[in-house]
């Protein structure tokens, strides 16, 4: 160590000085001492502190590039370019101004709000039907309170058994009972199928399964423009068809869909695993055409999903804004659209189905909206239409397609019915419990378009 330590002082610095700034010639007196007296620590120095030194170009000096015409030409170019990128950006303000200038909101009047404290019978009525309201669904809609009623949460609309919520037995679904809603004067509808059902096995015909419920506003609470939100959770459960809807008032252009319809919400009950979309997943749509069977629906139409949650968790506001140029779908905010259908004078609906070159029975189709006093081409979409909330179960005419999802029946089978109550014991089980089975409306708002 003392070797080390004498050919380290050898060289002038203290190898055990805390002090490393200190630097000393090795010929000197001082650095002998250093070097004799501090030999334990064995630390190193830092390195000499130099004067930094500068090699940048001092004075004047050439810059041939400047005087390249090149470097002109380039310097003009990029003022071109920053020429248009700022005309494209004001274009691009310009367009999207007056294009939204066209559908701003303006003012609204609020009409019709409902938290559902109690359920108010001057406002909402109920839809009492065996048919499924032309849709082929397996329930039986009733003024029952064990399938509507409301509580702290909110108005629910829950399906029941038939057979466990009233004296009608298992058996008697199939065969040998007659349901005459006529009778007792219950029966909201004017055809004989919507009020009396036959159970019958010959012909298939069955008592409706499940019990459930159908609320509107027709005669009361009606709108023609403005906007419509309803905050409500969704149900669970199999082959459940939850929908918020509306309907024209008076059907001033003949039956559906030539008046129309608007289906504000329409979902699924089913898991994430359904193929056509389960309970993570609702639609928007607007029905309109000349006839049952050329309905344009699938033009205007369009789905919201959820991911890692679904509608049947928490509530959501189902909104709609309508306006004589546009009718426009919305989630939660008005910024969340769901579907945009704008109007044009220039392409009515008429146009818009190309329904002119399209024929029933070999005869050609004649416009149901040539009547029309819109002046920019959005009928059947410009009368009134009500609300209705309800909550059926199963259908035969399509929403839920055949052999996909394990679906127990077929929708053209004349058994349609049996087949479905038959597979009780595998659709069942999915359904919540309670509330949770069905759908739950927390508040129901309509503005009306204009000032009050």
């Amino acid at each position: 160590m003392a070797e080390i330590t004498n050919v380290i002082s050898a060289y002038g610095y203290d190898h055990n000085s805390n002090d490393h700034s200190q630097y000393w010639d090795r010929g000197s007196p001082q650095g002998s001492v250093y070097a004799t007296s501090r030999q334990s620590t064995g630390t190193l120095p830092r390195a000499a502190k130099r004067k930094f030194k500068s090699y940048r170009l001092r004075g004047p000096y050439e810059k041939p590039w400047l005087d390249d015409p090149a470097m002109k030409k380039t310097r003009w170019n990029n003022w071109i370019v920053i020429f248009f990128v700022l005309l494209g950006c004001a274009a691009s303000a310009l367009i999207c101004v007056f294009g939204v200038r066209q559908y701003q909101s303006g003012p609204m009047c609020l009409i019709f709000e409902d938290d559902f404290k109690t359920l108010d019978p001057d406002i909402w009525s109920h839809m009492v039907t065996l048919d499924g309201f032309g849709t082929g669904s397996f329930d039986w809609t009733t003024t029952d309170p064990l399938n509507s009623y409301v509580d702290g949460a909110g108005l629910h609309i829950v399906p029941t058994l038939t057979n466990e919520t009233t004296s009608i037995t298992n058996d008697q679904l199939y065969s040998g009972y007659t349901l005459n809603l006529t009778e007792d004067g219950s029966c909201t509808d004017t055809s004989k199928s919507a009020c009396v059902v036959v159970a019958d096995p010959k012909t298939g015909k069955m008592v409706p399964p499940i019990r459930s419920a159908r609320l509107t506003t027709k005669g009361t609470k009606t709108l023609k423009y403005g906007r419509v939100e309803v905050v409500a959770k969704l149900p669970q459960g199999d082959w459940l068809w939850p929908a918020i809807w509306m309907m024209p008032q008076d059907s001033v252009y003949g039956q559906w869909p030539r008046s129309g319809e608007i289906d504000i919400m329409e979902s699924r009950g089913n898991g994430y695993d359904y193929t056509p979309g389960g309970r993570d997943l609702y639609y928007g749509s607007l029905h309109w055409g000349p006839s049952s069977e050329s309905d344009a629906y699938w033009r205007t139409t369009s789905a919201k999903a959820l991911k890692r949650r679904d509608f049947s968790m928490d509530f959501h506001t189902f909104g709609l804004e309508w306006d004589e140029n546009y009718i426009y779908f919305y989630l939660n905010n008005r910024l969340t659209q769901i579907l945009f259908v704008g109007f044009s004078a220039k392409e009515d609906l008429w146009t818009k189905g190309d329904f002119a070159t399209m024929s029933e029975n070999s005869t050609l189709f004649t416009n149901p909206w040539a009547g029309s006093a819109s002046t920019t081409g959005n009928a059947p979409f410009d009368q009134d239409f009500y609300l209705i909330l309800n909550v059926a179960v199963g259908s035969k005419i399509g929403w839920f397609p055949d052999n996909q999802g394990n679906k127990p029946w077929l929708d053209a089978a004349t058994n349609a019915q049996w087949t479905f109550w038959s597979a009780a014991d595998q659709w069942l089980p999915t359904w919540g419990q309670g509330d949770n089975r069905g759908m739950t409306i927390r508040s129901v708002k309509m503005w009306k378009r204009g000032a009050c």
